[in-house]
């Protein structure tokens, strides 16, 4: 079904540089297989799948799939036989209708048949296709929520559906590109099981790479490990993963959860309420109470949807509550975070956050990078943007409003901006760059306890793998040395030989220099691995707050996660 002969690629970066992302590799899926493919971030898993759909190209080497056989000098016409033969499903892709689960479905079934399903004619497509909608739904467990406005399904819901609308293309491939790594563990057992019931009722051969060695546990039948774009090892999935893991750095101890300061930031009385249009469904937060102790590791656990990330962005001032109170320690002194100011200002300098959809910019180089962000958190910025918003006639008030944007995507900082009749330059002009030339001081611990190449300063952001982008990332966020910081869901991208580096990483700056953390993640076992405490929520509400392993392990029992009762790393 699938054969890949002698199959190499080479990336040029913009300095001219050659990088080697597939090296002669050879392997064949037979029909009806799932095969899986693991290995470190950067190895050239999703490079592989991404030229097996026929949307990259390759130098030297053959591919089949099917009848269909493409060299690396083929023309378009083979390359868009592959995309007709196989379907693709990536990690984070939405792309939804704004209509019911079944219309679309019945949309891709009609678009299938008849070339364009934004054209679809509903009185005429659910004669001939909703039952066969309705018969893909069941496939991945979504019949029941047929009828359900999309846009408000769950994270996992989604995922679900867009493989519903892949197979309304009826492929003899299945691509699928870290399947629900984002996704709690209850999410990740839906979309495992839709994956599996897929192969096992329509035969449909399945490629599936991730970096979870659980998930390949529970749902591969063949297992390749590939390093450095080479195909190092083929065989059996606990044969496989457990070569891979012997690769692993060894966990170093990490702070004692008694070890740690007093009160440093208190939660009080916090509620917020939203409202889905066309759900029904309301997410409600009240009496959220909350203290966060000096140098602690917390994290907030708990199933898609529960108000995880809502609460961390409260916390740390980015969106405001509808009620209750946020405090941050200053001198000695506690400070609102509710009123805005130059001691609010003070207390945001010593805070960084890593957002989920976090994003490296596009042009600019990671030395570029964090000599904004040190612009941005040096100790010296808020005297100096103090005086410069005077000489632009700023109040303090507005000055530290648009500092609170520095801490957002930049996309949403953009938004926030246009909404209020802004340019982005503005945020330059307050909060100017720090000289590149002393970057290098302040990022050369940084990238080495992260092992992080120094020539990765002057890289740019598409030129680095997947797990290369998030330690640059987090490098970005630690060079400003941050008395508190946020991470939201930052780490699922990462296999887990880097995600140890990442923890130990982290568990060291932790101790040298009395960090505290306050992170959301659904990997149970990086939170069991570095959370000194653990707080679990459900529906918007604290349920438990404790000793990390105990909740980790109450969380997974109420996920129903058998993916990781099967045995997780």
């Amino acid at each position: 079904m699938i054969t890949v002969k002698n199959l190499s690629k080479t990336f040029q970066t913009v300095d001219g540089m050659e990088i080697p992302a597939l090296i002669n590799v050879n392997f064949q899926v037979d029909p009806g297989e799932i095969v899986g493919i693991i290995g470190t971030s950067g190895s050239g898993k999703s490079t592989l799948l991404r030229i097996l759909r026929g949307v990259e190209s390759f130098d030297e080497g053959e591919i089949t799939i099917g009848e269909v056989t493409v060299k690396h000098d083929s023309t378009p016409y083979y390359s868009r036989k592959l995309r007709e033969a196989t379907a693709i499903h990536l990690q984070r892709s939405f792309g939804l209708w704004p209509e019911s689960t079944v219309q679309n479905v019945v949309r891709k079934l009609y678009g299938a048949k008849y070339g364009d399903e934004g054209l679809t004619d509903f009185d005429h497509a659910n004669d001939e296709f909703k039952e066969e909608a309705l018969e893909l739904l069941r496939l991945v467990g979504l019949d029941h929520k047929a009828e359900h406005f999309a846009p408000v399904l769950s994270g996992g819901e989604k995922q679900r559906l867009i493989m519903a609308r892949q197979l309304a293309k009826k492929p003899e491939v299945l691509l699928l590109d870290e399947p629900a790594t984002m996704s709690c563990p209850k999410t990740k057992q839906e979309i495992l099981d839709a994956i599996k019931n897929i192969n096992q009722e329509l035969g449909i051969t399945v490629l599936l790479v991730s970096h979870l060695p659980e998930v390949h546990r529970y749902l591969s039948q063949k297992l390749i490990l590939m390093e450095n774009g080479e195909v190092k090892e083929e065989g059996l999935p606990k044969d496989v993963i457990n070569n891979f893991l012997t690769g692993m750095d060894k966990e170093e101890p990490g702070r004692d959860s008694q070890d740690v300061g007093s009160p440093i930031v208190k939660v009080e009385d916090l509620a917020r309420r939203f409202y889905l249009l066309k759900g029904g469904h309301v997410l409600s937060m009240e009496d959220i109470n909350l203290e966060v102790k000096d140098s602690e590791i917390l994290s907030l656990i708990g199933p898609s949807g529960a108000g995880k990330t809502v609460l961390l962005r409260m916390m740390a001032g980015l969106d405001q509550p509808d009620a209750g109170k946020v405090y941050f320690k200053l001198d000695g002194e506690w400070v609102d975070m509710h009123l805005p100011g130059i001691e609010r200002m003070t207390i945001r300098r010593q805070l960084g956050f890593m957002h989920q959809e976090f994003s490296l910019t596009h042009h600019a180089t990671i030395r570029d990078q964090i000599a904004h962000r040190l612009g941005v958190k040096n100790e010296m910025v808020v005297d100096a943007a103090k005086k410069k918003a005077e000489e632009m006639g700023i109040s303090d008030q507005v000055l530290d409003i648009l500092y609170q944007l520095t801490d957002l995507p930049e996309n949403e900082a953009k938004y926030r901006l246009e909404k209020i009749g802004l340019s982005p330059d503005v945020l330059d002009d307050l909060f100017p760059g720090f000289p590149e030339k002393e970057v290098r001081r302040y990022a050369e611990p940084i990238f080495k306890a992260l092992d992080l190449p120094l020539d990765i300063l002057d890289r740019k952001s598409y030129e680095l793998s997947g797990g290369q982008k998030v330690r640059a990332t987090i490098a970005l966020v630690l060079a400003t040395q941050p008395k508190i910081l946020f991470l939201d869901e930052p780490f699922g991208d990462l296999d887990p030989l880097t995600l140890r580096i990442v923890s130990n990483s982290l568990k060291r700056i932790n101790k040298e220099f009395n960090t505290t953390f306050i992170m959301v993640s659904h990997h149970v076992d990086f939170i069991e691995e570095l959370a000194t405490r653990a707080v679990m929520m459900e529906e918007g509400r604290l349920v438990d707050q404790g000793d990390t392993r105990a909740l980790c392990e109450d969380f997974i029992k109420k996920c129903h996660a058998q993916y990781l009762e099967k045995g997780a790393i």
